[in-house]
């Protein structure tokens, strides 16, 4: 079967997650985790796009990225071709490094953006390797709260934090307290085992998943209909396609919506 074309952000915002290999580690050691920081500044040397924010874990990395002038799917091949040399040659290894293609969603809207932004820089509390956002080095949370931080050479900090605020120093201050609230926000997850991924097992789990998941959201099933609610509606379409085998028709049954909005969903 021939793979689906990815979706576009209009935007160009994308949130893009990177795994190991049968869950393999993509970094045995603090010196791979520094050298792929590196690597995300070399392959942009013309700033041709932006990173706006990154987390760097033992076996998966979250970044969010404006594509630019660029495309999201080249950025991505260059900067994994880079390290998949750099991991190869450094272990004596060969083959796959990375589990199939990245995955990614759009972000369409500021305030996703900004939600996008706190999930990927609390990831490291969430699993439980740190007890402070700000103690955690592998991220881009310090080029937000320290001016002189060397990540600013990296990470375009002035996109999220001037939604925030025009002032830079309030911006920074509402940023800190943005991010350290505790949310349900619901965006690409690593799982430890492919058996989470399958946990909606029928139509009746199915339902009840949509019903909890409209809840935190304050939405109803017919407002995923509605053209301001797209980014909600394709992240439930694509957690269902993730966590089920539940078939198109089904989907879009339960979901009442249209066949080809669930097909195109990825």
């Amino acid at each position: 079967m021939p793979r689906q074309s990815r979706k576009l952000s209009e935007s160009k915002n994308y949130h893009v997650m990177i795994r190991g290999n049968e869950k393999k580690e993509l970094f045995r050691n603090n010196e791979d985790k520094a050298r792929f920081i590196a690597i995300l500044k070399e392959k942009n040397e013309h700033n041709k796009y932006s990173i706006y924010a990154f987390c760097l874990m033992d076996n998966h990395v979250h970044l969010l990225i404006n594509e630019g002038r660029d495309e999201i799917s080249r950025i991505m091949k260059r900067i994994n071709v880079s390290y998949v040399y750099y991991f190869n040659k450094k272990y004596n290894r060969t083959g796959h490094l990375f589990q199939d293609r990245f995955k990614s969603e759009i972000i369409e809207t500021d305030s996703y953006l900004l939600a996008a932004a706190r999930y990927i820089h609390r990831n490291p509390l969430k699993a439980g390797i740190t007890q402070k956002i700000s103690q955690y080095r592998w991220s881009s949370y310090p080029a937000y709260i320290h001016e002189n931080d060397l990540m600013k050479n990296i990470v375009d900090t002035d996109m999220i934090l001037g939604i925030l605020s025009p002032d830079r120093q309030t911006a920074v201050q509402m940023f800190i307290e943005y991010t350290s609230q505790d949310t349900k926000d619901d965006f690409l997850e690593y799982q430890e085992n492919d058996e989470k991924e399958k946990d909606i097992i029928n139509e009746k789990n199915a339902r009840i998943f949509i019903n909890e998941y409209l809840r935190k959201k304050d939405l109803v099933l017919n407002d995923l209909k509605n053209k301001n609610n797209i980014n909600h509606r394709d992240e439930l379409i694509c957690a269902l396609k993730m966590r089920s085998n539940l078939s198109i028709r089904q989907l879009a049954e339960i979901l009442n919506l249209d066949r080809n909005i669930i097909q195109r969903r990825k």
